[in-house]
């Protein structure tokens, strides 16, 4: 495993109160040309990144355990990917692939054939972002399959284009006010262990899904079912065990394209490549975006090849998808996770952050406010409720989520929140973040956590 280098100093430091005068300049400026409803959630302008340390403009140094929300999962200026990009500028930045193509979306499309699940013929198509693959993924299997109906999950993120607003399952702030949406989305209930009302397997949370399709569209009309193999905006919730895989034999039998959503969970983010690994699922077609290229705007649905060769020419595309700048990043990115054995440190991440977290909430004992600790590698989830009800009710805590997400900013941490009841505090730490920063920022959270 190749040692990290890194540029800036790897440790928190905060100066004073924020934010500090040069952000609060900036928000100023901000207020009066910047939409309303683009909303940040931490009051403090980035001036630099590296590794695990985000710096403002007033020169505090925060840990950074959000990853530009899953982003910067090889770092925010990881040297190789700096270097390809400016290497590819100085040649052209933009000719469009559907005019004159090149050789780094081939390249690119090889990695992905290489990288994703099955060996079976691939073939890939490049778009700008996560709601731009999921939706091409939906049109080509409406194409293929010659049928209309999409189904979709309880708790489930895909964007925010009006089709992938159908597809989200939370109203608020995603979907509230901007309908009507597209039809033809038909939602069924997750696996969410934590919350099923009774100790269900996942073969048998598959067949209570399967079996509303069944009933409610008929498996012969579906043409896709879309899921998140860890579901992100969600809560990060961890499917049951079993759950995937009879979804995805289901949907071969009945000859629907089963579609990984893996645009959170993808490129060693979970400890493995692609987080449909870990049960041995192959899709028939995946949605890629975030990690993909260090940081650079490109995202991807690759799959299997008589899915996409079907088709018409002209049929996908777009002006700006596989840009080549963002085709070096991406082939640069995934070069470094290869070099520092991102999969590896992901599964570091997960047994330091899951045994010390646990262990903080069998301490907290029976008036805890933690209910559940969960994830994979390095998409991990706290769960929080309201005091003594983490073994019964279960009452969503998002008072408290806030309160710790704001306490650690406070301290120099900076944490995001999730889920459908806003009770979710998420970890997506950078992959190459240090041991020791990674533990001093999960003493600011048990801190928070204990006094909240």
């Amino acid at each position: 495993m190749t040692e990290i280098q890194y540029r800036l100093e790897q440790k928190r430091r905060v100066l004073g109160d924020f934010p500090g005068p040069k952000s609060a300049a900036l928000a100023e400026r901000r207020k009066k040309v910047v939409a309303g409803g683009v909303a940040s959630g931490v009051p403090v302008y980035v001036a630099d990144a590296d590794g695990g340390i985000i710096q403002d403009v007033d020169g505090n140094s925060f840990i950074d355990l959000g990853s530009g929300i899953a982003v910067t999962s090889v770092g925010a200026s990881d040297a190789a990917v700096v270097g390809a990009v400016a290497e590819q500028a100085a040649h052209f930045t933009h000719t469009c692939f559907m005019v004159t193509p090149y050789e780094g979306y081939i390249e690119l499309a090889e990695e992905l054939a290489r990288l994703t699940p099955g060996d079976h013929e691939k073939r890939s198509v490049l778009f700008n972002s996560g709601a731009e693959a999921v939706e091409n993924a939906v049109k080509i299997a409406r194409l293929a399959t010659g049928r209309d109906a999409v189904v979709a999950f309880d708790h489930a993120y895909h964007g925010r284009t009006n089709l992938t607003m159908a597809l989200t399952a939370k109203a608020m702030p995603y979907k509230t006010g901007f309908g009507p949406f597209a039809p033809e989305i038909y939602r069924v209930p997750m696996s969410y262990p934590y919350r099923e009302e009774a100790d269900i397997k996942g073969e048998e949370a598959a067949q209570r899904a399967i079996t509303m399709i069944e009933k409610q569209i008929g498996g012969d009309q579906v043409a896709a079912i879309l899921i998140e193999p860890v579901q992100g905006e969600g809560g990060f919730i961890v499917p049951a065990e079993g759950f995937l895989p009879t979804l995805a034999a289901w949907a071969k039998e009945k000859g629907i394209v089963f579609i990984a959503d893996e645009v959170q969970s993808g490129f060693c983010r979970t400890g493995a490549w692609f987080a449909s690994q870990h049960e041995g699922v192959v899709p028939d077609l995946i949605t890629l975006a975030k990690g993909i290229a260090g940081g650079l705007p490109l995202s991807a649905v690759t799959g299997r090849a008589e899915l996409l060769d079907s088709v018409h020419p002209g049929g996908l595309g777009g002006t700006y998808g596989g840009n080549p700048i963002a085709c070096a990043a991406a082939l640069a990115a995934i070069r470094s996770m290869e070099e520092y054995d991102l999969n590896a440190r992901a599964q570091r991440i997960e047994d330091i952050v899951l045994t010390r977290l646990r262990k903080l909430a069998e301490e907290l004992g029976e008036q805890s406010i933690i209910g559940e600790v969960r994830g994979r590698g390095a998409m991990l989830a706290i769960e929080l409720v309201k005091p003594g009800t983490a073994h019964t009710t279960k009452e969503p805590n998002a008072e408290a989520t806030k309160a710790i997400a704001a306490a650690c900013l406070q301290a120099g941490v900076v944490i995001l929140t999730c889920g459908t009841y806003g009770n979710v505090v998420r970890l997506l730490p950078p992959l190459v973040i240090g041991e020791e920063l990674l533990s001093d920022g999960l003493d600011v959270l048990e801190t928070a956590i204990r006094q909240a």
